[in-house]
């Protein structure tokens, strides 16, 4: 018997010492058998309208269960006084009788509740033993809800027989009160598992959708149980208290892999404010991550920033019985289960800052720890939370003159609290490097061109602008940003600064562009577009529409210098529309080059108002690394990781 409908009848839950029930069609269940015998309750009444049923089971009963009695009777319109039960027992019987939500079925549904609310005490129980399809749930619900009752609804603890049942068992517990106008609103709450605290629901609409994510649970892990995984499963595990996502899960399995007793399943925990790195992010970095652990199903964890957690091995605690749900086929009984992780935390992850922009929504400025001691501060929009908007590195703190060094056996600082100089020789982009490299387009025989004028339509944290006017020390950079609150997040969190060579102006580029177009042409060596799409629709999320349509890079045309350089990073996963944007741009700049940065979907466009320019790929390259080394100037910090050169390795010319 399950843990729900035995609290329910038990003594203390009622004002006798054991409760009358009634079980309404009892058909050849065992359950009131069951009941009796186990001594959970006695005056047990059973009715169905089938007299050869009751019949077999008064011959089954009659004389080992004395007190229990079997009626022929229709649950629709029964003989019983009101008032005269403290539980009414429904086995399966609501999901037989509501098979469609025809006019009559439903009147008998109807009915069927009066008389039970009919014969149960105030204060008395309706239990019902159901599969929880949409319309029953629904049905039941908004039906007792709407009369005052408290419903809930619980999960039934799996036997641990897959073979049984693939969907889970639910009881509805509905308690009656007395309907009483203009009372307190309607309460409605679900137990996903048999332990766990009631949550509440603050509709019939949301208590029927909880059920349906368990259901299509319970069917992911009986698939993923008997046969691999094709395709990777992805899934949100929620706190219990807020209903929020804790844990995004991802089941990664690995043919490849050549299966022993110990390799067959892990769990890897991905180190906070590290989901968004390739190999955690995307479905490609997630197969090699799986194979190169060498196991043949791996669950890839991700932690969510709004949750707090203890440590591993709390996460481990949290996570043990719910990871196992999601074992491969031929798993051996009692394995032990690896939970891995780099370094063997979970990472640091700190927000600095959030708020919500009527243009960007709502966003955070956390600082993260990656691989190594290293520290990035972070720009995110949480309405893509897996993508990060801007990212600068945080420099290492250095000691003050005559400051003595920290003794070893002091305590050190907390590892939540990391350096806060910003490190603006980073670019934390492969493509702001490659736009940075573009630059060497720029004609003349100096490597590091002179007095440019260079305009980068979108902000976020500033690092591109940045980098230019601190590496190119004669430019002129201005900048259009369309949402003052970026400006604002920039200049307090990402080191960003305006001066006499970095002025940002608050606009929209469409409209900043059109009017330098029409007042000031030919004025600007290069321009840059670096502007995310709102617009989550589009197959395209970097720039908006808009700023590809061919009337516009006409006005792009004209701002630019005949040797100057358009550089757009565009970020398309429609094949179509992509081939569409190409053809606008080499329609109206004769000499195209494209750069595809690997791994990504970014690709750098290089774009110039005339053919006389033409360079070939040896050549860009030993134009980039000269500008390299025009712009590493003695005492000024440089960042060895990458080579500009190599930033156009790959470039082709359109």
């Amino acid at each position: 018997m399950c843990g729900p409908a035995i609290r329910a009848l038990s003594p203390s839950r009622c004002s006798c010492a054991a409760p009358q029930v009634l079980v309404v069609g009892c058909g050849n269940s065992e359950l009131s058998e069951q009941m009796y015998d186990v001594g959970m309750c006695e005056d047990i009444v059973n009715i169905d309208i089938s007299e050869a049923v009751i019949r077999q089971m008064q011959e089954r009963s009659g004389s080992t269960r004395p007190k229990m009695s079997y009626l022929l009777m229709d649950m629709l319109q029964m003989d019983f006084p009101d008032a005269h039960f403290q539980v009414v027992l429904d086995k399966g019987t609501l999901d037989a009788l509501l098979t469609d939500e025809e006019e009559a079925t439903l009147a008998k549904v109807d009915q069927m509740f009066a008389e039970i609310s009919r014969v149960l005490q105030v204060g008395g129980r309706y239990l019902c033993v159901s599969l929880a399809q949409a319309h029953v749930l629904k049905k039941a619900v908004e039906y007792f809800s709407r009369e005052g009752w408290v419903v809930r609804v619980h999960q039934v603890a799996s036997s641990g027989d897959k073979q049984q049942f693939v969907l889970p068992v639910f009881v509805y517990v509905m308690t009656k009160f007395r309907k009483i106008p203009g009372s307190a609103p309607q309460i409605l709450e679900i137990c996903p598992e048999e332990q766990d605290k009631p949550m509440r629901m603050e509709s019939a609409e949301r208590l029927v959708a909880a059920v349906k994510d368990r259901q299509h649970y319970a069917l992911l892990c009986s698939q993923i149980s008997k046969t691999p995984c094709r395709e990777q499963v992805s899934l949100d595990l929620c706190d219990k208290e807020s209903g929020k996502p804790r844990y995004t899960l991802h089941v990664v399995d690995s043919p490849s892999v050549k299966p022993s007793r110990d390799n067959h399943f892990a769990i890897f925990i991905i180190p906070q404010g590290r989901e968004t790195e390739w190999l955690f992010g995307t479905e490609e970095g997630r197969r090699q991550l799986a194979a190169s652990a060498g196991f043949g199903r791996l669950v890839t964890v991700a932690l969510h920033r709004e949750q707090h957690y203890e440590g591993m091995a709390s996460i481990q605690a949290e996570l043990s019985g719910k990871v196992m749900e999601l074992a491969p086929p031929g798993l051996p009984v009692r394995q032990q289960v690896p939970f891995l992780s780099v370094g063997g935390d979970i990472g640091v992850r700190t927000v600095r800052h959030s708020a919500t922009s009527p243009l960007s929504g709502e966003y955070v400025v956390e600082d993260v720890k990656g691989d190594g001691t290293c520290y990035f501060r972070r720009l995110i929009f949480l309405r893509n939370r897996n993508v990060v908007q801007s990212e600068a590195r945080l420099r290492a703190p250095t000691s003050l003159p005559g400051q003595k060094k920290r003794r070893k056996d002091k305590k050190k600082s907390s590892p939540a609290e990391p350096p806060g100089a910003i490190d603006k020789s980073y670019l934390c982009c492969e493509h702001h490097k490659a736009m940075v490299a573009g630059l060497c387009l720029l004609g003349g025989p100096d490597a590091l061109p002179g007095k440019l004028a260079v305009l980068v339509v979108g902000l976020g944290g500033g690092s591109l602008p940045l980098f230019v006017h601190d590496y190119f020390s004669e430019a002129r950079v201005a900048v259009v940003e369309i949402d003052p609150s970026m400006l604002e997040v920039a200049t307090q969190w990402f080191g960003f600064s305006q001066g006499h060579r970095m002025q940002v102006h608050i606009s929209d580029g469409l409209d900043y562009v059109a009017k330098l177009a029409a007042e000031a042409p030919a004025q600007y060596d290069a321009v840059m577009f670096d502007v995310d799409s709102k617009d989550l629709t589009v197959g395209m999320s970097c720039p908006p529409p808009a700023f590809v349509e061919k009337s516009f890079l006409q006005k792009v045309k004209t701002i630019l210098k005949p040797e100057g350089v358009f550089v757009l990073n565009l970020v398309c996963r429609d094949a179509r529309l992509k081939e569409s944007v190409l053809a606008t741009l080499r329609d109206v700049f004769p000499l195209l080059y494209a750069r595809r940065i690997q791994g990504e979907v970014n690709e750098i466009l290089f774009c110039q108002p005339g053919p006389a320019g033409r360079r070939d790929p040896t050549e860009l390259r030993e134009r980039a690394r000269a500008l390299e080394g025009a712009l590493r100037q003695p005492g000024q910090l440089w960042d060895s990781s990458y080579v500009l050169a190599d930033m156009l390795q790959a470039v082709q010319i359109l």
